[in-house]
Formats: structure tokens, C-alpha cells, sequence
């Protein structure tokens, strides 16, 4: 099992920054793939970023840019590095995990509202 926490949303003006970050504890040497995901209001969720044991490194295209990826795995943390904040990407924000085993884990979501 594998046991997640977020930090780092909250508010923030239209063309600032936030950094996520996504802390994973328990069977961490399990761990595979750390991503991050987001659900906005009335909407479905969608990937915003993802990164596997070896590096390889997916954005969505609304995101390309400005947000920024990475993964400490002494620490099994991700964080996402979010740039020139637009309003539209108000959403929540939820870590994901993938095990090696195929195993999916989700933390709580952190909220990020940028104001126009």
C-alpha cells in the first residue's frame, strides 16, 4: 500500500506560481509512475503531468510551458511546478501513483484557485 499527501495550493493572481507537491509513504519501492491530475468544476478529470521511474515525461498540451514535472525519489516525492498561472487552471489537484505492479493510488486533492 501506498499512503500520499499534497501541499502547495491555494490562491493566486492570474500569471503567478504555485508548486505542488506529492509525498508518498509506505510501499514506496513499489512505485513506478507519479503524475498529477485535475478536475475543475463541472468538468472531467484530465492529466496534467506525469513521470515514470525512468524519466520519460508526459504534459498535456494546455500546460506545455508553463508547468514543470519532477521526482525526487530518495525523498518518493513529485512536485509540479506551475508557472504563468491562468484561470482557467483552477481545479483540484490530485497526485497519483502507479505501482510496478499496476496497483493505482490517489492522494486527497489540493485546491489551486487562480484569480483573474
Amino acid at each position: 500500500q501506498v499512503q500520499l499527501v499534497e501541499s502547495g495550493g491555494g490562491l493566486v493572481q492570474a500569471g503567478g506560481s504555485l508548486r505542488l507537491s506529492c509525498s508518498a509513504s509506505g510501499s514506496v519501492f513499489s512505485i513506478n509512475a507519479m503524475g498529477w491530475y485535475r478536475q475543475a468544476p463541472g468538468k472531467q478529470s484530465e492529466l496534467v503531468a506525469d513521470i515514470t521511474s525512468g524519466g520519460s515525461i508526459n504534459y498535456a498540451d494546455s500546460v506545455k510551458g508553463r508547468f514543470t514535472i519532477s521526482r525526487d525519489n530518495a525523498k518518493s516525492t513529485v512536485y509540479l511546478q506551475m508557472n504563468s498561472l491562468k484561470p482557467e487552471d483552477t481545479a483540484t489537484y490530485y497526485c497519483r501513483i502507479i505501482s510496478f505492479l499496476g496497483s493505482h493510488y490517489w492522494g486527497k486533492g489540493t485546491l489551486v484557485t487562480v484569480s483573474s
